[in-house]
């Protein structure tokens, strides 16, 4: 076969597909394909368990479950206690205040902090991240 330019030409393999071959349309697609491919990589699985605990994806649960990211060993007093002593928050976005019995997100945030309270007595019954 004869390269687009004639056969002394060094054309590219590009330029002799996209004009003999595939044409634009074709090229594009071409290009597209190449595009989604995943590339060879050298990076490697994680290798110990604990680079895997550093390294976890986004809204995971943390494996150490004792982490307290949300700092909620510092309201564990609140526990047995009316829901009127609980302090009003500095961070309001990272607090969720809600009974035993309500409906709440599913969600899990390691840095928020949930203080479920009894519906009937009002008394505080768990202060946990989440």
């Amino acid at each position: 076969m004869e390269d687009v330019e004639g056969p002394g030409s060094r054309a590219g393999l590009l330029e002799t597909v996209s004009g003999r071959t595939l044409g634009k349309g074709g090229l594009i697609a071409l290009l597209a394909l190449a595009a989604c491919s995943t590339p060879a990589s050298d990076a490697s699985a994680p290798r110990t368990i604990e680079e895997a605990q550093i390294n976890q994806p986004t809204g995971s649960r943390p494996s150490n479950p004792t982490a307290d990211m949300c700092r909620a060993g510092e309201l564990q007093w609140l526990v047995g206690k009316p829901k009127t002593d609980i302090p009003v928050p500095v961070d309001v976005v990272n607090r969720r205040v809600t009974c035993t019995t309500c409906p709440v997100t599913e969600d899990y945030s390691p840095t928020r902090l949930n203080i479920f309270f009894n519906e009937q007595t009002e008394i505080v019954e768990q202060v946990r991240c989440g």
